[in-house]
């Protein structure tokens, strides 16, 4: 699925602070335009992200975007900068083997980390410290950290065993986001519900937005 929406101005600045950097994973969960807005909108705030991709969510990406990402991370890197217009050192693509990137070690990764969109299989995997992948273990290292790792959960209807590990998650202090936008900012197309997604994650992370009217301030009924 392609959009059309007006380029989110991004910084040129550099930037190496650690309290600027995000883990940032793409699975083969529906609901690519989500992962891509909101890795639009974490370069655009100056982050330094680190981007994780299934081989399944590009799949998904190619499906729902009609982005085509190649499976080399430097290659798949190239593809989204000129895609999205951004400085190329902003973004790190991360191969699902790279044991050696710093989301993989305690002592280097970002203390925050989205899966975006998140399947359930990924859910179960996170949820049972499984690691069989850079995506399970980044996970698992934000976990152990006691950092903040929030999952935009994409699956309908849910049965009990997602059910039971998302419970699990949430007990360990997971904020468990199911891509399910709201109607109350009356949205006029598909990429203002994408957006609506895209700005409760990123209220969550503490990181300014106005891609949505906040209920209350911006309207009146």
């Amino acid at each position: 699925m392609k959009t059309n929406r007006s380029q989110v101005p991004f910084s040129n600045a550099p930037h190496h602070s650690a309290d600027k950097a995000i883990t940032l994973a793409f699975t083969g969960a529906s609901g690519a335009p989500y992962g891509l807005r909101l890795l639009e909108c974490l370069l655009a705030a100056d982050y330094q992200v680190y981007l994780l991709i299934s081989s399944a969510a590009r799949v998904v990406m190619a499906t729902e975007h009609g982005l085509k990402l190649p499976s080399g991370p430097e290659a798949a890197q190239k593809v989204l900068v000129d895609y999205l217009k951004c400085p190329a050192d902003k973004l790190i693509v991360c191969g699902k083997d790279d044991w050696f990137s710093p989301v993989a070690s305690g002592s280097a990764a970002p203390k925050q980390m989205v899966v975006c969109p998140c399947s359930a299989g990924s859910v179960a995997a996170i949820a049972h410290g499984m690691s069989d992948n850079l995506i399970e273990r980044a996970a698992d290292v934000v976990l152990k950290e006691r950092g903040q790792l929030l999952l935009v959960v994409r699956e309908s209807p849910f049965s009990t065993l997602h059910l039971e590990n998302m419970l699990k998650l949430s007990q360990l202090g997971v904020t468990i986001m199911p891509a399910a936008p709201g109607f109350y900012h009356q949205p006029q197309s598909i990429d203002d519900l994408v957006d609506f997604m895209v700005a409760r994650v990123l209220d969550h992370l503490g990181i300014e937005q106005g891609l949505v009217p906040r209920w209350g301030y911006d309207q009146r009924l």
